[in-house]
């Protein structure tokens, strides 16, 4: 939710800023200022009407007190309470308009996010694998470990169930993720994946995504497609002490999308699925110190990367393709030998003020009577599916055969995932 004093104090930065999107947001921002107008004038005419009770109230008091005659200022009176009750009625409705229109503006885009209308290649690093012979996918070196046609029996078209060495390779993934950020300060969390339409909307999922989402159940839950919907909810309605941020939170759970309008699109194995494990990074911080808040998540994320032996490239996406929530958003894209490009494998978005402000998430220093509204940001550590490609594809030998990172061996790894039999 953007900041209405702000809208209010500069106008025409909000306009500019949005314009940046999409041009058509400049008109709702419009729509936004007139009916603030509107509610602070009913508003105003409450309370000016409230205050002319209070006196005509007063001397109903005197005159009754001085045995006076107060008749007339009686029947003021009950002019006066029809007059505030509708022009209470009137604000009310108002700010229920203004709320909602609020509400359809996406976050204000940093000054630093590429204009677009492609994304901005900030570097790349690492060497692409020169194999030697022609690159096999994801399922030609596992799939008997990757069955799509027996989940699409069980649930349909982009499923799988993981099986035999891919398991034990995932579960090393995501205890080496979390060890490895917990060495980072970020506190471990397994997080619920069935939440309420408000943490949704807290997050800007909703309304945005909803094509997007499974739910809502019937009794109200939704499936999160992303932990950052429960971090972000863990602190939902709390003040929190200055001194102590910020809060860092490593979230891992099952994670659940449709993919509606993705038809067609990356059909083939376990790179688009309903259905995939991911490590996310939450932080709650100062609003002076979230840039620099994202430059370390995103520098966690190229850490992992690296560890992994992955080439990739980093990029700063185009505001055009922003989330409703993100100021700035970076991309990690991993090289994939089989499709002959990077492809993304992790993201890193600054939110700003936008999600706590919805969730009423703020802070103060000890001492001070003033509140302001925390910044949240948020970074992919491990999605996991697409984490096995990449290492599979990345990992691949002429036999056939895949040599996996060292550093997952200790966590339960196989050394090596042997070629399979023809």
């Amino acid at each position: 939710m953007l900041d209405l004093r702000r809208i209010r104090e500069d106008p025409e930065g909000a306009r500019a800023a949005l314009g940046r999107r999409d041009a058509g947001l400049e008109r709702a921002l419009d729509q936004v200022l007139e009916l603030d107008s509107r509610w602070r004038a009913a508003t105003t005419a409450a309370e000016t009407l409230r205050a002319q009770q209070r006196v005509h109230s007063e001397r109903i008091a005197a005159g009754k007190r001085a045995g006076e005659d107060v008749g007339e200022e009686l029947a003021l009176m009950k002019s006066l309470s029809g007059e505030v009750k509708a022009r209470t009625e009137q604000a009310r409705a108002a700010e229920e308009l203004l709320q909602a229109a609020l509400a359809q503006l996406p976050n204000l885009p940093d000054p630093s996010a590429a204009s677009g209308p492609e994304d901005e290649v900030v570097r790349v690093v690492g060497e692409i694998p020169e194999l030697g012979f022609a690159p096999r996918d994801h399922l030609e070196l596992a799939g008997p470990m990757i069955d799509t046609e027996r989940a699409a029996r069980l649930s349909g078209s982009r499923f799988a169930y993981l099986k035999g060495e891919l398991v034990a390779l995932e579960l090393a993934l995501v205890s080496w993720a979390l060890s490895k950020l917990a060495a980072h300060g970020l506190e471990p969390v397994i997080p619920p994946v069935l939440v309420r339409e408000r943490a949704l909307f807290g997050t800007g999922f909703l309304p945005d995504t909803e094509q997007q989402i499974y739910g809502p159940l019937e009794d109200g839950l939704y499936l999160a497609g992303t932990s950052e919907v429960a971090l972000a909810s863990l602190h939902d309605g709390e003040l929190l002490e200055a001194e102590r941020l910020p809060h860092r939170y490593a979230g891992f759970s099952p994670c659940f999308r449709r993919e509606a309008g993705a038809a067609g699109r990356d059909t083939r194995g376990i790179f688009r699925v309903h259905q995939f494990d991911k490590v996310e990074m939450f932080s709650f911080t100062e609003p002076a110190r979230s840039g620099e808040e994202h430059e370390r998540i995103l520098s966690i994320e190229e850490e992992i990367l690296g560890e992994l032996g992955l080439p990739y490239r980093v990029v700063n996406i185009a505001v055009g393709d922003l989330g409703n929530s993100a100021a700035k958003k970076y991309d990690c894209e991993a090289w994939i030998p089989s499709q002959g490009r990077y492809r993304e494998l992790t993201s890193c978005s600054n939110t700003t003020d936008f999600q706590a402000r919805r969730l009423e998430i703020r802070t103060r220093r000890e001492g001070e009577k003033r509140t302001e509204t925390v910044h949240t940001l948020n970074g992919t550590a491990v999605a996991v599916g697409r984490t096995l490609i990449a290492l599979l594809e990345n990992g691949q030998r002429e036999d056939a055969s895949v040599v996996l990172p060292e550093c997952l061996a200790e966590f339960g790894a196989p050394q090596q995932i042997r070629p399979l039999a023809p």
